[in-house]
């Protein structure tokens, strides 16, 4: 075993800097190559009706969990097939309906080009990610997309590196071609994501976390300020809504509003006296109950605002939500 070398920060940066300019430019080559048989590609997964079957070995086989994974988040069903298992039982797996997609550097993996002709047999398409064209792989494939590199980043041009780089950014690719072809939306993706961050921000509803009922803080225009200011203690949301006698919403008071009236007045003015029409701000913003609470959040921090009014399609007053109820909704 060789004794370490000393650590150099100098030489660690040096390395760090080459290997993403290595892998950036070989990204940038693929990109230059794609022609008429990516197009094959994405149509021969556009028109599968089974799924979209991803198979590589090593530190492909690790690219292809991932491209498989990506294929399944936006719109193209997809799994990932071992080559060794499939040999052992799980090319069962795979059906005529499906689409085969190996991935390998060499092309010519042993696991690999062992199931190349059962394949081919199902009548199965092909799809490869190989370095070499010419290998077992890219023989057998209908569509050969050429991810070939200059070297590797590894310094010993032999540890894979910027071969994978470049096998998933292809398969990255060829994921998003697939989704806009099918004309994927943001909102199909939240559906396959529903727990996660971008699930809850696109899915969630402002009907979904509004209060309502007993708990939606209102006053008519002629309530006094004093059962005004109890209506907001009560209620909890820091503000209350004025509305008319049909529930249209005239205005609005929030803690803040009674702040800047007191140090506006001051002593002058008898605040047991004025009443809800007095003191409220007319216009106040407001969401429609089927509006994404994310749009509310977006629409409280243009305006500077920590709560707003749920309104029906007539202006009248349905629900109320505050920042508390986005954060407690993890919507921000």
């Amino acid at each position: 075993m060789h004794s370490p070398i000393p650590f150099d920060p100098a030489r660690a940066l040096e390395m760090a800097r080459e290997t993403l300019v290595m892998e950036a430019e070989a990204v940038q080559a693929l990109a230059g190559r794609l022609d008429d048989r990516f197009v094959r590609a994405v149509g021969l997964l556009m028109a599968c009706t089974g799924r979209a079957v991803v198979t590589g070995m090593g530190k492909s086989g690790h690219v292809g969990r991932k491209i498989a994974a990506t294929l399944a988040s936006t719109g193209t069903p997809a799994m990932f097939v071992h080559p060794a298992e499939a040999s052992h039982g799980d090319l069962g797996m795979i059906t005529a309906a499906d689409v085969v997609l190996a991935i390998s550097n060499s092309g010519d993996s042993d696991e690999l080009t062992a199931i190349l002709p059962l394949i081919k047999r199902m009548g199965v398409p092909l799809i490869a990610f190989t370095g070499r064209t010419a290998s077992t792989l890219g023989r057998h494939a209908d569509v050969v997309l050429d991810t070939s590199v200059a070297r590797e980043a590894c310094p010993h041009n032999l540890a894979p590196t910027t071969s994978t780089t470049a096998q998933l950014a292809l398969g990255d690719a060829l994921a998003v071609a697939l989704l806009d072809a099918r004309g994927f939306r943001a909102e199909d993706f939240a559906r396959s994501h529903p727990g996660g961050a971008l699930g809850r921000k696109l899915l969630t509803l402002v009907s979904d976390i509004m209060r309502t009922g007993e708990h939606l803080p209102q006053v008519s225009p002629d309530t006094p300020l004093m059962a005004l200011m109890r209506e907001i203690s009560v209620k909890g949301l820091g503000m209350s809504a004025v509305v008319d006698a049909d529930g249209r919403v005239q205005g609005i008071f929030t803690d803040g509003d009674l702040r800047r009236l007191i140090e506006k007045t001051g002593h002058s003015t008898d605040l047991r006296a004025l009443t809800a029409r007095d003191v409220m701000r007319p216009d106040p913003r407001t969401v429609r109950a089927d509006a994404l609470a994310v749009e509310a959040a977006d629409l409280m921090e243009a305006h500077r605002i920590t709560s707003v009014l749920v309104v029906d399609g007539a202006g009248r007053l349905i629900g109320a939500l505050n920042s508390n109820d986005l954060m407690r909704a993890k919507v921000i």
